[in-house]
């Protein structure tokens, strides 16, 4: 009895062992990826399936899903440069999913698992802006607008390669209308529709001048051959009928002037022709000359704006060099100003600081200074007094001397020298002239004697 027991713990035991392993068998949408991580065998960070089942173990391994919808993402481009420098609006559409290769889905679970729609779009958006910029660079604007095909192919392949990075594919692009700020994009469809209505206008007038002229050479060929039988039959009535041949031959003069005027009438239904059709020709003709005016007309404007601008350039570089060797000048001669003033300054300084020792050695008497630098300056003084007469160029002096003498005793010729000597200025009197006064023992005169002492 005890082992029936343990037999039938054991088979619920069992049971319930299988039930719970069946209960971790995880099963993958065909929509979804299941991407089972924690610890594995390999060395990938996780386990991603698509279409299919895995059992995920309890404790040591967890799962998650990734949705396969596709994600549509507004890519409004604007103000992107293209190779010509012209800033373009290019607004996209994209749809974009992740991608079912092993690869891209182990790179989706890495950078993926755990955000939302709205995250997984901003995040390819992103990228999308940056590769869409980067093929409008290499392209013109004739190859954006005509060459569609081209565009899409080069979206296409730089996208998906960074768009694989984090595991998404690319779905589909959609590029509408394409616009710039220059007008440029603009003006090439008024350039077709203009040469296109031209085109029309002048295959028009070629049909409408084919039908007028096919239509006078219908007239002109039934007229023709109406006026052959009735000749044909005049004749005949004429042969059988010779008394009436008199009406007969005004009959045929009458028909003669008619068919003058049909010739006429024909001639100028063809000059008509000819002369809209030729109309029609002027008309295409000068809406050509004037696209080809425009055109060499922006061409030049365009290279005289060039010029304007290389002109202006060249002038304020020039301006700017002037400014700069001005200033240049002017920090030199400012350099050469200030050290010169240092230079006077020094020398000042030095003289100052001269004069002030040598006040010291005279015992601070300024009196006993000044004598001093006095009898340095003497020597130039009297040098100065002997320069006063010795320019003086006298070629002959002749002295009528009868030898009297005046009331001091001398003669003539010795006052006349003694006038002589008194016109250099004495030394005492360039003193005051200087405003100085000279020593007591130099200033002293020989006829001054000392007063006696009183008794």
């Amino acid at each position: 009895m005890e082992f029936f027991y343990l037999t039938l713990i054991g088979a619920v035991v069992g049971l319930l062992l299988i039930m719970a392993l069946l209960n971790r068998y995880r099963r993958c949408p065909s929509d979804k990826i299941l991407v089972v991580y924690g610890t594995s065998r390999s060395s990938k960070s996780a386990k991603c399936v698509h279409g299919g089942g895995t059992f995920v173990w309890p404790i040591i391994q967890d799962y998650a899903y990734l949705s396969l919808t596709p994600i549509g993402i507004d890519a409004n481009l604007t103000n992107a440069l293209s190779r010509q420098n012209i800033r373009v609006d290019v607004p996209c559409r994209f749809t974009v999913g992740i991608s079912t290769e092993p690869e891209s889905m182990l790179a989706a679970a890495e950078r993926l698992l755990g955000l939302s729609a709205q995250q997984i779009q901003e995040l390819a958006r992103d990228i999308l802006f940056g590769q869409l910029r980067l093929v409008i660079a290499t392209m013109s604007i004739e190859e954006l607008n005509s060459d569609r095909d081209k565009f899409l192919e080069a979206i296409t392949s730089n996208v998906e390669v960074e768009l694989k990075k984090i595991g998404l594919r690319l779905i589909n692009v959609n590029v509408t209308d394409i616009n710039d700020e220059s007008g440029y994009i603009e003006a090439l469809g008024q350039e077709a529709a203009a040469k296109a209505i031209n085109e029309a206008k002048v295959r028009v007038a070629e049909q409408e001048r084919n039908g007028e002229i096919g239509k006078a050479e219908a007239v002109r060929e039934t007229r023709i051959r109406t006026a052959e039988a009735n000749a044909q039959a005049v004749q005949g009535e004429n042969e059988a009928k010779i008394a009436i041949a008199n009406s007969d031959a005004n009959r045929r003069e009458r028909e003669a002037e008619a068919q003058r005027k049909a010739v006429a009438a024909e001639k100028v239904a063809q000059a008509q022709a000819l002369e809209e059709a030729y109309a029609a020709e002027q008309k295409a003709e000068n809406a050509r000359a004037d696209r080809e005016r425009a055109s060499q007309q922006a061409n030049v404007i365009v290279a005289q704006e060039i010029e304007k601008q290389r002109v202006v350039i060249e002038a304020e570089a020039e301006a700017e060099q002037k400014r700069v060797n001005a200033k240049g000048e002017a920090d030199a001669i400012y350099a050469k100003m200030e050290a010169e003033a240092k230079g006077l300054f020094q020398i000042l300084t030095k003289q100052a600081e001269g004069y002030d020792k040598m006040i010291q050695a005279a015992g601070g008497d300024a009196t006993k200074a000044y004598t001093l630098l006095l009898l340095e300056k003497l020597p130039e003084l009297v040098k100065t007094q002997v320069e006063a007469i010795k320019g003086i160029n006298i070629d002959k002096v002749t002295v009528w001397d009868g030898g009297s003498g005046t009331a001091d005793g001398k003669t003539s010729t010795a006052g006349f020298l003694a006038g002589l000597m008194k016109s250099v200025p004495p030394l005492a009197d360039l003193f005051d002239q200087a405003g100085m006064s000279l020593p007591e023992y130099l200033a002293k005169k020989k006829d001054e004697t000392p007063e006696a002492p009183a008794e």
